[in-house]
């Protein structure tokens, strides 16, 4: 009975992400981006973040200690909890559709970062890796 109900929890969860006409498809018209780029000499590694139907892809990211990094989240799916984006400071900014926007954040020494959607549904980290 507790896995039905988990299950049923999981498919209400995901539902009230989905918009209820969704005949957009997802990604259409975005090129997607590497989810790393090599950094500028005097800038920040740059990472694309796609929101869309599968989440934050990626939703895992390695980063050096003290790193600097300029996350770019691109929403594809017209989803409502998708539609806003809290970053690693805790503040939530409106995430519009096929638009890239960028943060910028610094690495700490050790521990993660997370970043996640309006809703607290989606999430995602970036976690400091020496290696």
């Amino acid at each position: 009975m507790r896995a039905v109900s988990l299950a049923l929890a999981a498919v209400l969860a995901l539902s009230a992400c989905k918009k209820a006409d969704d005949g957009a498809t997802p990604g259409s018209g975005v090129a997607s981006a590497p989810a790393t780029a090599t950094p500028k000499a005097d800038g920040p590694r740059v990472i694309a973040i796609e929101a869309g139907k599968e989440g934050y892809v990626p939703d895992k990211i390695k980063a050096k200690p003290n790193e600097k990094l300029k996350l770019v989240f691109t929403r594809t799916i017209d989803a409502e909890c998708l539609a806003q984006v809290k970053t690693p400071d805790g503040v939530v900014h409106e995430l519009p559709m096929n638009t890239p926007l960028a943060f910028e954040v610094t690495m700490p020494k050790e521990g993660k970062l997370t970043f996640a959607c309006g809703m607290d549904m989606f999430t995602g980290e970036i976690v400091a890796d020496a290696n």
